[in-house]
């Protein structure tokens, strides 16, 4: 099954990997600070040679994106993000595992779980219907 990975943060700024732009990672010891970062890239190389890891995305900053509606037959566009948060969705990852635990536990790796928060959903799979 797939699953989506989601991370919210608040960095600074808006280069990746987006945990290490945040107060809270920018305080620790430099030696902590190298210790994330390498089990970051351990983590991504575990899920890439495992096959588990399907695609992972980085993205812009909330103020560049504009966010589409139409009420009652009338479009609206809106700058920046929709919700006025602490926290934004900063990127995601899809893997593909064998359990719900799995998919967890891989989530629970990412160091943006110590700054900010990762979420994991199942991805429903797309159902073709005949053409009738």
């Amino acid at each position: 099954m797939k699953y989506l990975i989601l991370i919210y943060s608040n960095p600074e700024n808006w280069e990746h990997p987006a945990y290490a732009r945040t107060p809270g990672f920018r305080e620790l010891p430099e030696a902590e600070q190298a210790e994330l970062t390498r089990q970051a890239e351990a983590l991504h190389e575990e899920i890439v040679a495992s096959g588990e890891l399907v695609t992972g995305v980085a993205l812009g900053a909330p103020g560049d994106a504009r966010t589409f509606r139409v009420r009652a037959g009338v479009p609206a566009t809106t700058d920046g993000p929709y919700a006025e948060a602490k926290e934004q969705l900063v990127g995601y990852f899809v893997v593909e595992c064998a359990s719900r635990e799995r998919a967890a536990e891989i989530a629970s790796r990412f160091p943006d779980t110590r700054f900010g928060a990762v979420e994991v959903r199942p991805i429903a799979e797309l159902v073709e219907f005949g053409t009738g």
